[in-house]
């Protein structure tokens, strides 16, 4: 269970340091995506773009 945490961790992270590029795409403006101020920080929870980015992969993957 520690690895998924990890992964799922990880895959977050690596989105969110892709958001401006992704943003440019569309992603991170989803209907599941959220976006908030707090502390003074804007924080990016992308949820929508983090289950169509790896239905994605997965699909790849499948017909590789």
């Amino acid at each position: 269970m520690f690895r998924w945490l990890l992964v799922i961790l990880l895959a977050l992270m690596f989105i969110s340091w892709l958001t401006p590029l992704l943003r440019r795409l569309g992603f991170g403006r989803l209907p599941g995506d959220f976006r908030f101020r707090w502390l003074g920080r804007d924080w990016d929870v992308p949820l929508a773009s983090t289950l169509l980015l790896s239905f994605v992969v997965s699909l790849i993957t499948k017909l590789l």
